[in-house]
């Protein structure tokens, strides 16, 4: 993949926001129960913020220099995981799997695009992306971890 610079970058970005933010409203519609509505809502709009700083960013009313990079731990539960095909009517545990992989998959998008690009300020966005998606990462595999072990396992 390839980008002509930092406008190209950050629409791309934006778009799989949106992805992601129709992707946890949908889960959402599709849960039982309300906690699990809410937590699929909150990360759809997590993912909302994630787009609005990034046409912040094309609007000029936010720098990338703005942005604290810190690093996220990874506690590698989807690592383990196989894909799976999103279908309506998921467990909890399946919907949080599949998130998971989508989290995951974002990632490693994010750190492989960072590793090749040359310039400094591309390659902070890709890092600040990658921060972001591994922030869910961490939030979903222990939302997994908790519910998990809730069950037993």
């Amino acid at each position: 993949m390839s980008f002509q610079g930092f406008r190209e970058i950050i629409k791309f970005a934006i778009e799989k926001e949106k992805e992601a933010v129709f992707f946890y409203e949908d889960a959402s519609s599709q849960q039982k129960f309300s906690d699990a509505r809410k937590m699929f809502k909150d990360f759809a709009d997590e993912e909302r913020k994630h787009q609005a700083l990034l046409e912040g960013f094309l609007k000029g009313e936010k720098t990338i220099a703005d942005y604290d990079l810190k690093w996220i731990p990874d506690m590698k539960r989807s690592d383990y995981l196989v894909d799976i095909p999103y279908e309506k009517g998921m467990s909890y545990a399946d919907i949080l799997r599949l998130a998971m992989k989508r989290e995951e998959k974002s990632l490693a998008l994010y750190n492989k695009l960072g590793r090749e690009i040359d310039d400094k300020e591309l390659d902070r966005i890709f890092k600040m992306l990658a921060q972001e998606e591994a922030k869910h990462k961490l939030a979903l595999e222990t939302l997994y971890d908790d519910y998990m072990a809730k069950m037993g396992d």
